[in-house]
């Protein structure tokens, strides 16, 4: 028996397994060094990612992230002829980790509504002019509300409420409102998708219609809403030789047990059904009217007044630059024929809504948001004509160069 102990011994304490040992070892360490490089790796990879998809999440999110001196001293570096009247302050664990969050989650840390802004729209306030229009104030962006039932309360010139305090349920006729011309058939000498359906409109808040229309004091309507602004720019696009989709779905009525708040989750559905009908269908807007007063969504051309446009971008889309590639075509040709009819490209991220906008189901897809609760059903067409004619353009032009390649 004490042989065999002293062989056993002699065994595991000969070269043969020490040099095992060593080996073992060795690869354990470099098992463990792998795991934890490929670990950093994508941690390292999602932080790009986020920061090169929004500059929310670097430049705007790190300023708010850090000391206003220390921000300071780094344009100094940067830019000589600044000096910041700040003084300089370390950068505290708390300020490095709330930086963190908000790159890698977009959650504001000293904002907890932001963890419920992607399905609350409107909670947050964390949203950007991309592009400006001409003209522009840059500090008033679109506003999202509710469906409004009555003027608001920044409101001056809204029209009066009824003697009895109540909404009457039958909507007026607006004076002198024009109305969408019929459907013409292009002339043989213009080009035409004939039969084929390039865009697609519809409209994710369908009864979001304006005081001065809906009357009553009432900015929502299930009738005259704006879903003719769509069906006229629908109407157009097929007069400008570009087969056109349109969809005035009521979701409050089709939808069982609507909710409001998923909205888009219900567009949604619209836009997938449309794009399995037709796998032609290359452009989608989503029409809307924003909440804001006649002062700021509305311009005058040549004496004659337009409902203002606003491009609305959705970050959360991971390939939003795409979107806000298309937009800027069409915001740069309506810049060029109705100077000051656009407002611009905004862009959101989950802090301010939705987010997404259905927009990653295609590149040239984008939300619109044209005039506001005081303007009219005719100011809102003539944006509707001006829109029809550029985006027409803007597709012929492409043809053309896809046909010379």
């Amino acid at each position: 028996m004490r042989k065999q102990k002293q062989l056993w011994w002699k065994v595991i304490d000969g070269p043969k397994m020490r040099r095992l040992l060593v080996t073992g070892r060795a690869f354990s360490l470099l098992s463990l060094s792998s795991m934890m490089f490929f670990i950093l790796l994508g941690v390292a990879g999602v932080i790009h990612q986020q920061a090169s998809d929004s500059p929310v999440h670097s430049m705007k999110g790190f300023a708010a992230s850090v000391p206003g001196g220390f921000f300071g001293e780094m344009l100094e570096m940067e830019m000589p002829a600044f000096h910041s009247s700040l003084e300089s302050d370390a950068l505290s664990s708390k300020e490095i980790g709330s930086f963190m969050m908000r790159t890698l989650t977009s959650i504001n840390t000293s904002s907890p509504s932001g963890l419920l802004a992607a399905e609350l729209p409107g909670m947050g306030s964390e949203s950007f002019l991309i592009r400006k229009g001409i003209g522009t104030d840059t500090n008033v962006g679109p506003r999202d509300h509710l469906p409004i039932t009555g003027p608001q309360e920044e409101q001056q010139e809204g029209p009066e409420h009824s003697d009895n305090g109540q909404q009457d349920e039958t909507e007026q006729e607006p004076a002198e409102t024009e109305k969408p011309s019929p459907t013409e058939t292009p002339q043989p000498d213009k080009p035409s998708t004939g039969a084929s359906k390039i865009a697609f409109i519809y409209h994710s808040h369908n009864r979001e219609s304006w005081y001065p229309e809906a009357g009553e004091g009432k900015a929502d309507s299930k009738t005259k809403n704006i879903t003719l602004v769509g069906k006229r720019l629908a109407e157009k696009l097929e007069e400008n030789g570009v087969g056109a989709m349109h969809s005035d779905t009521d979701y409050p009525t089709a939808i069982k047990g609507y909710r409001w708040e998923l909205s888009y989750k219900y567009s949604k559905k619209t836009v997938q059904e449309a794009m399995a009908s037709s796998d032609e269908l290359k452009f989608f807007f989503d029409i809307h009217r924003d909440s804001q007063k006649r002062k700021y969504t509305t311009v005058d051309i040549d004496g004659v007044s337009y409902a203002q446009v606003y491009f609305i971008i959705g970050h959360k889309n991971p390939n939003w630059k795409e979107n806000e590639e298309f937009a800027t075509k069409i915001h740069d040709a309506l810049e060029k024929k109705y100077p000051g009819i656009s407002r611009g490209i905004w862009g959101k991220t989950a802090a301010t809504g939705n987010a997404e906008y259905n927009q990653s189901l295609a590149s040239e897809s984008v939300l619109l948001e044209v005039g506001g609760v005081e303007n009219t059903l005719e100011e809102s067409y003539r944006t509707a004509d001006a829109l029809a004619e550029v985006i027409a353009d803007i597709y012929w032009e492409a043809e053309k160069v896809s046909g010379e390649e």
